[in-house]
């Protein structure tokens, strides 16, 4: 099955970011996944404060991994990323399960860039 993590770490260090990415990454390798890849957006405002281990937050280190896995890898990274203290938010959204419907997926996101859009529209 096909994932995508969006994940929301607390600004400041590249390094914490890469740490977080590389663990989520390393749980996927180990079960046997496909890493399809890494798109760093970087460091946005978050659309209200938000609270998180006694800490506000108003901008986050945004990030994207696509990953191919079973069921119980991406469970088990949802586990160890809600104990992060590190982290803001996270999402994992599966994007398909046949192979059908994962097949022309890459690993790099885009960033949506609403110019592009209304001028094509």
């Amino acid at each position: 099955m096909l994932y995508e993590l969006i994940a929301i770490v607390r600004p400041g260090s590249l390094n914490e970011v890469r740490d977080i990415a590389r663990n989520a990454g390393t749980l996927v390798l180990r079960s046997g996944g496909v890493i399809r890849g890494y798109t760093n957006w970087g460091v946005f405002r978050l659309p209200k404060t938000t609270t998180k281990h006694q800490a506000r937050y108003t901008d986050g280190h945004h990030f994207i991994m696509r990953f191919d896995a079973a069921a119980p890898v991406q469970m088990g990274i949802r586990r160890q990323l809600a104990l992060d203290p590190r982290m803001i938010r996270f999402s994992v959204v599966k994007l398909g399960d046949k192979l059908d419907e994962v097949k022309d997926v890459t690993g790099k996101v885009e960033w949506n860039d609403t110019r592009n859009l209304s001028s094509t529209i």
